[in-house]
Parts: structure tokens; sequence; C-alpha cells
């Protein structure tokens, strides 16, 4: 499963592709994407696009800020940065159906094929279903705090598990109009892949 740092820099290349930003409205784009639970510092920010620098896949431009005479460095994605993204954003294995990894992979849904994307979505749901699976199974007599806990992250998931189904059933339907494959081998079952447990 890839860290939560090289999913960061996929998020990084990906925003920049779309325009130059410094680091601020980089911060600001990327809490906003990938949806952690806890906002994302500088301190996590600057150390993976010093990497990203090291990589080649970024630069740093030096421009003037209209109201003072401040420097600001704006960061800037080179083509071996739109190349690595590219390479990595096509992954469609069982890392891409993670907690953290899906919500940034699905913001970028539009950079990725028909295939691609369905394997992604029916690998999420899988997975999920997984999580339901075992949470069915869980043995009762827990007080009953624990329970509802149990009962409200249940029904999270199903709720995903729904939404998932629809989009599914929307990639499909749309690939049969266009006249491509309408369906891709089913992703395979990885039960060896941590995940986050419901509890």
């Amino acid at each position: 499963m890839p860290s939560k740092g090289a999913t960061l820099e996929l998020a990084v290349l990906g925003l920049l592709q779309e325009s130059p930003l410094h680091g601020y409205e980089l911060r600001k784009r990327l809490n906003l994407l990938l949806g952690w639970t806890r906002l994302l510092s500088y301190g996590s920010l600057y150390p993976a696009l010093k990497r990203m620098l090291r990589a080649g896949w970024i630069t740093e431009v030096a421009t003037s800020a209209a109201a003072s005479r401040r420097q600001r460095i704006v960061y800037q994605i080179t083509p071996a940065g739109m190349e690595y993204f590219a390479s990595e954003i096509t992954d469609a294995g069982p890392a891409a159906w993670e907690d953290e990894n899906f919500n940034m992979r699905f913001a970028f849904f539009s950079r990725t094929d028909a295939a691609v994307r369905l394997r992604i979505l029916e690998g999420r749901r899988s997975r999920l279903q997984e999580r339901l699976d075992r949470a069915h199974h869980l043995a009762g007599g827990q007080d009953r705090y624990v329970t509802e806990l149990r009962r409200h992250a249940a029904e999270s998931v199903e709720r995903e598990v729904r939404w998932l189904t629809d989009l599914i059933e929307a990639e499909r339907s749309s690939q049969d109009r266009s006249g491509h494959q309408a369906r891709p081998e089913p992703a395979p079952a990885t039960p060896d892949v941590t995940t986050t447990e419901i509890s």
C-alpha cells in the first residue's frame, strides 16, 4: 500500500497540472481534495515538495506579489512529473481502493480511462463490502455505546456502497452508449491487504 506521503505527492502533481500554485494555495486545495480527517500541515507539505523537487517532478519559480515586494515561490510541474503522474494515476490495483488513496484518485477520474475507473470503483465497493461482512459477524455483548458506534459506522459504509453502485452503473451505461467494452474483468479479492475496520 502506498504511504500517505506518496498519495500526497500524486495529489500535488495532479493539482499542478491545472496551474502553478504557491504553498498556501496548494495546501488549501489539497485539504479540500484529500478530505483527510486532519488538515494537512505545512510540516507535511513542504518535505513532500522538497522530495518532488529532488526527483525532478516539479520546479520552483520566484514571483513578486502584487501588494508587496516580497517574493513568493510558485511550484510548477515538469514533463517528468507529468509522465510520473500519468503512469501512477492509471494504477487500478488494491492500493487505489483504500480510504486515503481512493478520494485522491476519484478526484482525478477525468484523467483516467473508463476501464481504470470501473476497476477502481468495483474494487472499492468490494473492499467496503468485506468490511460490512466482517461487521455483521462480530459477536454481540458489547455495551450500547460501542454497539451504536458500530451501527453508525456500518450505515456510513452502506451509504458509500450504494453510491459506488450508482457510479458503477452510470459508468457501464456510458460505455454501452459509446460502444466500448461494457464490463472489465472483476477486481480480484485481496484479503491480505490491511483495511480500516468498522469499530
